[in-house]
């Protein structure tokens, strides 16, 4: 088995996820980042990283990091983790496809006795039922007898500049004994807040997949109940305040479900569940909750504008925020779209003001093209859909002043006073 010492990482997918992994270890380690963007590697080579979760100071201190795309850049590594996207396609199931490819080419440079390991979302099972499998077959390798697997899933959360990758606790696991106390050792070497190992790859699998599906079905719960709210003529945060007052009310918030874990992850589960004869119904009960909060948010609006005899057809509506969440410029996923394709329906022009994405990435991934300032007095509807602190600080003045004399302003994040606004989610 390895020592720790001997180590040489490769880190496959410089992401949200694999860049701060990266710059962890290659502050203790000699470590290359891989990526299969070339763009991408000549922006962190230049300490430039686009998702903004690796500040240039941070990169420049990891100096046994190197970055590459050259596939043969990996060859002398003997530890790979491979922290690539798991999405899933137009029909909701998983794919697997980044997994895959992953897994081919490190079927190409993977060696006698080296460990790879797997940080990617997954159902149970994923690791070593479909990934080893084709390093196997590329490289002619024999799994635990040539090479091992580990894995480690990911806790990275974009935009949240206190809970850091170092900060937050890894569970680990091994294809066998030995090489789970070797992956557990490895992450302690930069896992300030310590590791959990857990008895199995499948168990670490299954306890990473339900963590998203636990926070799904909440905050599906919460927007069932802000429907309901709305029906009774209730103020769903005034509720769920008062409801908070005892110690044990989990605080959760209704609002837009996206990004690349809560809304996706659940869907890996509810895959292997049915794949071995069970239907979920709880789960699958939250996703669809879920995913129609953006038809329910632009149903209400119009309400309201045809309550204001605001004329809807051919109105105009400013949408604030296209990230699935605030402060951070991650795109994947972003249920924000579903208001504006539902708006779109009712024959209404929307703009988009969003600060902290690439507008040529927004146009490619959406078809849509943030406005740099929006015009003033120019709308009959301001949404707030996304809490980016840029927003925070406009104030409900500003904000006002880009609707017309008589207009709609909906907060979906809670961000304005009550009495500021016409409509809360």
């Amino acid at each position: 088995m390895l020592s720790i010492q001997d180590v040489r990482l490769g880190v496959i997918g410089l992401g949200y996820v694999g860049l701060p992994l990266a710059v962890a270890f290659g502050q203790a380690l000699p470590t290359v980042g891989f990526d299969i963007v070339a763009r991408r590697i000549t922006e962190l080579r230049g300490g430039i990283d686009r998702t903004l979760e690796v500040e240039p100071a941070l990169l420049a201190s990891a100096t046994q990091l190197s970055f590459e795309s050259d596939l043969e850049a990996l060859r002398e590594c003997n530890v790979y983790i491979v922290t690539v996207p798991t999405p899933i396609d137009a029909s909701r199931r998983p794919d697997l496809t980044p997994l895959i490819r992953a897994s081919e080419s490190l079927g190409k440079v993977v060696g006698k006795g080296d460990v790879v390991i797997f940080e990617s979302t997954v159902y149970p099972g994923a690791t070593e039922e479909d990934c080893v499998p084709v390093i196997e077959r590329i490289s002619g390798l024999v799994y635990k007898r040539d090479f091992f697997a580990g894995y480690s899933p990911e806790r990275i959360n974009p935009g949240d500049k206190e809970h850091r990758v170092t900060s937050i606790m890894k569970v680990t696991a091994g294809s066998t004994p030995e090489v789970a106390e070797f992956v557990d050792a490895l992450y302690r070497k930069v896992i300030c807040a310590g590791t959990y190992q857990a008895s199995s790859i499948s168990v670490a699998e299954a306890a990473k997949v339900i963590e998203n599906t636990q926070r799904d079905v909440n905050i599906a719960l919460i927007n069932e109940l802000a429907m309901i709210f709305n029906r009774l003529g209730l103020d769903t945060e005034e509720v769920l305040k008062a409801a908070g007052t005892k110690w044990n009310f989990l605080p959760f918030r209704p609002g837009l479900v996206g990004g690349h874990c809560i809304g996706v992850d659940p869907y890996y589960l509810t895959h292997k569940a049915q794949q071995v004869g069970y239907h979920p119904e709880v789960i699958l009960s939250g996703r669809r909750i879920n995913d129609g909060m953006g038809a329910y948010v632009a149903g209400q609006l119009v309400k309201q504008m045809i309550k204001r005899r605001i004329h809807v057809q051919g109105a105009r509506v400013l949408v604030m925020g296209l990230t699935f969440k605030e402060n951070c410029p991650d795109l994947r996923n972003t249920r924000v779209v579903d208001i504006i394709r539902e708006l779109a329906d009712y024959n209404i022009a929307v703009d988009v003001l969003e600060p902290r994405v690439d507008k040529d990435e927004a146009e490619r991934e959406y078809g849509i093209r943030p406005v740099v300032e929006p015009e003033t007095g120019a709308y009959d509807a301001v949404i707030l859909a996304v809490a980016h602190r840029e927003f925070r600080e406009l104030g409900v003045e500003h904000i006002r002043a880009w609707g017309k004399l008589k207009h709609v302003l909906y907060d979906l994040k809670y961000l304005l006073p009550k009495e500021a606004v016409d409509l809360r989610l």
